[in-house]
């Protein structure tokens, strides 16, 4: 959970405003908002500042964890976007805080490629091609996948994803453990 998320999950779960939270502690309210909202990273001694007024320290603060509430359902307006481009990237679930799977809906647009240099990272992944043609690489192996096929794979293996023929594709994809 990024800083912004657990001050304001604590803020509240304290009963306080972010304007009786600067009341209290000094630092002005535009400074929680943009840290709640993650457009700030406060100092250590801000951090601290803010915290006396919840009150909580700083290894409570960091050693806090919440019990996260259980969504089971998304809207698709509800996939949080973090890839866009010609390889557009969305989620399933704002955090992956906590979370041992990763779900993704994956947009490749024409030419749209991975990368030249193949990756690898911890765990497994595996997808279904929805639309279009896809090359996957994995180690030596390489295969261009079409509608409803599908792929499983090592993650520690090196791998590229490259958009392949005339049209978009669009794969449904899972890895664990969450990797973005």
């Amino acid at each position: 959970m990024e800083i912004g998320q657990r001050l304001r999950f604590m803020r509240e779960r304290a009963g306080l405003s972010q304007r009786e939270l600067a009341k209290k502690t000094g630092v002005p309210n535009s400074t929680i908002s943009l840290i709640e909202s993650g457009k700030m990273n406060p100092s250590v001694g801000a951090l601290r500042r803010v915290l006396i007024g919840i009150p909580i320290s700083l290894s409570e603060f960091f050693a806090f964890q919440p019990d996260r509430e259980k969504v089971s359902f998304y809207a698709a307006g509800d996939l949080s976007e973090i890839g866009k481009g010609k390889l557009s990237l969305k989620q399933v679930g704002s955090s992956l805080f906590g979370r041992a799977l990763m779900i993704l809906y994956e947009t490749y647009d024409l030419g749209a490629d991975t990368g030249r240099v193949m990756y690898g990272h911890e765990g497994e992944e595996g997808g279904i091609v929805l639309a279009g043609r896809v090359e996957i690489t994995v180690g030596a192996q390489r295969k261009i996948l079409g509608p409803g096929d599908a792929y499983y794979f090592d993650s520690r293996a090196p791998h590229r994803f490259r958009q392949v023929g005339p049209e978009k594709s669009i794969i449904v994809s899972a890895c664990t453990p969450p990797t973005f």
